[in-house]
């Protein structure tokens, strides 16, 4: 039966003596051999997180890609810059004669049109007015004496001047290409419209004065660069260098959103062209100090090389952190790319309310004007045309800038229409939003307007992107592709709808816009820290 109070007594001692020698093996085995036995032979198993891990090595193969994907974006836009540059020294001057040519002999035709000229025709020549009253201004800016001030100066002096010159760069073109677009329509708006400007002759001189500070504030930032690849000890192109590895601490460890990466994209875009053509102008400064001596070339390579090299290396660096600290994939250079083509087509259309050259200014903050003010200064001064094969070989030269600029332009051309198919494009160039006339609901004229912007047809059914505009009659009323004074080329958005569903969808935009909304000057300086 049941076991007695002894007998209970000792089945207890027996289970502690029991739970006591356990209790003294557990403790011998936390020696340390057994800890570094199982330190030695301890294992995990990475597929217990295997979305962490996957989005790493994701994160790896985006830092590779982002080279070869945003140099393509830098080439593709390389080319747009100086597809843009070359139209200021090639067709522009023939735009402009063409122009001078029908005002001059419009008596002999009547006047079929209340239009003297054509708006496209009144821009060339004011662009062309422009360019010739800057050049003879840049007559009375010495160079040399320039030169030598600023070979004067100490080292950290002119790093702060270089810096400070980059900073003022980047203000007056935003300020400048508004000042030009300012011109461009007060001297073609119609002019049955009430007077709300000042009047064609103020913008005009406000535009000279522009084009002419920015051309000398590029050509002290050409100076300056001129003074340290002549300096002996080198010192001060290599804090020139050093600055631009400064940039990646000031852009890296912010938040970037799409757009703003689209931004940075194009300002780099701009800010590597432009500095390729200051380079151009520091060699041909200093191949006429050396009498155009090509073993002198030579000497000049190196620290011609180092200055791209420095420039793509930090480019690179920080657009792969940047992605990487935003999780941004390298397929967004491509979207980037495609925009940009999207400019291009959509300047060739039948059409179209902007030149090529300034949408591409408008897009990347670059403004040709003065910058090939600067080069046909340089340019004329350190080359003595004399003797009639001298003028041949100008003649010649030009016949050949012209070659490459059609060229330029066909490929782009090409290149382009292949990026915008590629990413699904087409329909936003069918389809234009199109905005009424102020004081007129859009609703009532979209039904007695139709858009007949988009890629032409032919009678024959083929297309074309290369006619001139038709111009419209007066009494049609004035409708026009939405272009803000920095938006343009926006996605259509369907059809009106309500004023109660237009302001929910109002916020939703604003926060996502679309790429092609994107420009230099739109969002700059808006970043989330």
């Amino acid at each position: 039966g049941q076991p007695s109070p002894q007998q209970r007594t000792e089945t207890l001692g027996f289970y502690e003596s029991d739970r006591g020698r356990k209790k003294k093996r557990s403790l011998s085995d936390l020696s340390l051999l057994r800890f570094i036995s199982a330190e030695l032979t301890r294992g995990y198993f990475l597929e217990h997180n295997e979305a962490k891990y996957t989005e790493r090595r994701e994160r790896v193969y985006t830092c590779m890609r982002i080279p070869k994907e945003l140099e393509k974006l830098m080439f593709f836009g390389i080319f747009l810059c100086l597809d843009a540059f070359l139209y200021v020294f090639t067709l522009l001057p023939l735009r402009v004669f063409l122009a001078m040519f029908r005002f001059i002999t419009l008596p002999c035709y009547g006047l079929r049109d209340r239009r003297l000229l054509q708006p496209a025709q009144v821009c060339d020549i004011l662009k062309g007015v422009i360019l010739v009253i800057c050049y003879f201004m840049m007559h009375y800016v010495d160079y040399s004496m320039m030169y030598h001030l600023i070979r004067g100066q100490s080292v950290i002096k002119l790093y702060i001047i270089y810096n400070m010159l980059e900073v003022a760069d980047r203000l007056i073109s935003s300020f400048g290409q508004d000042i030009l677009d300012a011109l461009y329509w007060t001297a073609t708006e119609p002019k049955e419209r009430k007077r709300a400007h000042i009047g064609v002759i103020p913008h005009f001189l406000m535009a000279v004065l522009y084009v002419f500070l920015h051309a000398i504030l590029i050509m002290v930032q050409a100076t300056t660069l001129n003074v340290a690849f002549n300096s002996h000890n080198k010192s001060l192109l290599t804090i020139m260098m050093s600055n631009n590895f400064v940039e990646i601490k000031g852009s890296v460890f912010k938040k970037f959103e799409k757009n703003n990466l689209f931004q940075m994209s194009n300002s780099d875009i701009k800010e590597r062209f432009t500095n390729y053509v200051l380079l151009l102008i520091v060699c041909l400064r200093n191949m006429e100090q050396f009498s155009w001596n090509p073993d002198h070339l030579w000497v000049l390579f190196p620290d011609v090389c180092m200055v791209v090299a420095s420039e793509i290396a930090v480019d690179i660096v920080k657009h792969a952190f940047i992605t990487k600290f935003n999780d941004i994939t390298a397929d967004v250079y491509s979207e980037y790319r495609a925009s940009l083509a999207f400019d291009l087509v959509s300047s060739r259309q039948k059409n179209a309310y902007t030149d090529y050259s300034d949408s591409v200014s408008r897009r990347m903050g670059f403004i040709p004007l003065p910058l090939a003010v600067l080069l046909i200064r340089v340019v004329t001064s350190s080359i003595k045309v004399q003797g009639v094969l001298a003028y041949v070989c100008v003649v010649l030269f030009y016949c050949g800038l012209i070659s490459l600029k059609v060229l330029n332009s066909i490929v782009l051309l090409g290149k382009s229409c292949q990026y915008v198919k590629e990413a699904k494009m087409e329909e936003k160039l069918f389809n234009p939003v199109l905005t009424a006339t102020p004081g007129k609901p859009a609703g009532k004229q979209q039904g007695t307007f139709k858009s007949t912007q988009g890629i032409s047809t032919d009678e024959n059914g083929s297309t074309s992107v290369t006619n001139q505009p038709m111009h419209q009659k007066e009494n049609m009323p004035s409708l026009l592709v939405t272009s803000n004074s920095d938006q343009f080329l926006t996605t259509p958005d369907g059809e009106e709808k309500d004023i109660s569903q237009d302001s929910s969808e109002l916020k939703h935009r604003s926060a996502k816009k679309d790429l092609l909304e994107i420009d230099r000057f739109t969002i700059c300086g808006n970043r989330i820290d």
